[in-house]
């Protein structure tokens, strides 16, 4: 192994948990804490790139205030005879990808879990301005559950790598940063990315879990795009009747191509899977589009257990949230004709019922008083209401 046995004087270096493109991931002792961490050394080749190095110290600095329990967590990044690393919280479970290729397809509920978990995490990330572009299998960590035995918890990590990578001469030599599958219509397009971005790529790999294969596959990134813009995939359910018609509702709702009709907020595709598992239609008009639900967790709450329960032991319902529309999209609702109708009809009556206690207080005072000056104002009070409604159905008949 070419790497120092301790980096920074502090963290050595033990068994290897993972390698990819951009780095090599080890499990470690920190020597002063004397606690168990993992150790993710960057690639020779992106260490001797300054560009990328310094973003991704900005970035690094930005992960390590992120603190939740669905985000992995960053302890400490340095350099040591020129090689880059950062210093984590070492998850003692498997990746997404190790669960795919060991279990191939998940039940809708542990899904649907996994997927509201890592929400959670990223609506928080979110609301702190960091969206985290590379959202795959590789980056979910499992904790436990079903899958593992006992409560489950999932975390995302390797937030900031790919926010590095753009505009360094990786990108500019023409490679992609990230697998291209997971990426949005809009990242393929090299648009910015935002909190929508991510919530396709989760809705991808929930497409995943729930069918054991990819919505669109291609051998290549113009391959993709092409598929992108021209095809629908189909639904989870197409491939796995387990999955409820209102789940696979929900996850195509993240994958639609134009992210105006897409989930706009991880809490609101977790809302959607939720609510999906419960039977309810997350197919709402794009004006009826919740933002993240008021209640959604944000805090140290937002992980709950997962124990194995058959597949028709659903949560109760809980209270339905209340919502706040966009506000960048407010609405004006037309009155319809019958409602016209109405409104008139019940204000015509409203001035025949006036008309009625006018004329009866008429009757009363003639009877019981023969004066000019009771019977002018009786006159007067009768014709004037008299007036009133030819006026108020003229006005509105025309």
């Amino acid at each position: 192994m070419s790497t120092p046995t301790v980096l920074g004087g502090r963290y050595e270096l033990m068994d290897r948990l993972g390698s990819g493109g951009m780095s090599n991931v080890y499990r470690s002792k920190d020597q002063i804490l004397e606690r168990t961490v993992a150790v993710k050394v960057l690639a020779e080749h992106l260490s001797d790139d300054d560009r990328f190095v310094a973003r991704f110290r900005r970035e690094a600095l930005a992960v390590a205030k992120l603190i939740h329990p669905n985000i992995v967590q960053v302890y400490d990044t340095g350099v040591d005879n020129g090689r880059h690393f950062i210093v984590m919280e070492c998850v003692e479970g498997r990746s997404g990808a190790q669960i795919l290729k060991g279990e191939g397809v998940l039940d809708p509920e542990v899904a649907v879990e996994i997927g509201v978990q890592a929400c959670a995490g990223l609506e928080y990330a979110h609301r702190h301005g960091i969206v985290h572009r590379d959202v795959k299998p590789g980056n979910l960590m499992i904790v436990g559950g079903p899958v593992g035995g006992g409560p489950m918890t999932c975390k995302l990590t390797d937030f900031g790598i790919a926010r590095a990578a753009e505009q360094t001469r990786i990108t500019q030599v023409g490679s992609v940063v990230g697998t291209a599958a997971y990426l949005a219509p809009e990242q393929v397009k090299g648009d910015e990315a935002t909190p929508a971005t991510d919530v396709y790529a989760l809705g991808v790999v929930l497409y995943q879990f729930l069918t054991g294969r990819l919505p669109y596959e291609g051998s290549s990134l113009a391959e993709l795009a092409v598929r992108q813009q021209n095809e629908k995939p189909l639904s989870p359910r197409t491939y796995n009747a387990e999955v409820p018609e209102t789940v696979s509702a929900s996850v195509m709702r993240a994958l639609e191509g134009d992210n105006r009709i897409r989930f706009q907020t991880a809490g609101a595709f977790s809302d959607g899977l939720e609510r999906g598992l419960r039977g309810e239609d997350v197919t709402l008009l794009l004006e009826d589009e919740p933002d993240t639900p008021e209640n959604f967790p944000l805090a140290e709450t937002a992980t709950r257990p997962l124990e194995r329960t058959s597949r028709t032991a659903h949560r109760p319902a809980p209270p339905p949230p209340r919502y706040k529309g966009p506000p960048a999209r407010p609405t004006v609702k037309k009155r319809s004709a019958f409602s016209r109708v109405v409104r008139f009809f019940a204000g015509l009556l409203a001035l025949i019922a006036v008309a009625l206690v006018v004329a009866g207080l008429v009757i009363f005072l003639t009877d019981r008083a023969a004066s000019v000056e009771v019977r002018d104002w009786a006159g007067d009070s009768v014709n004037q209401i008299t007036r009133d409604l030819k006026d108020y159905i003229r006005d509105n008949t025309q």
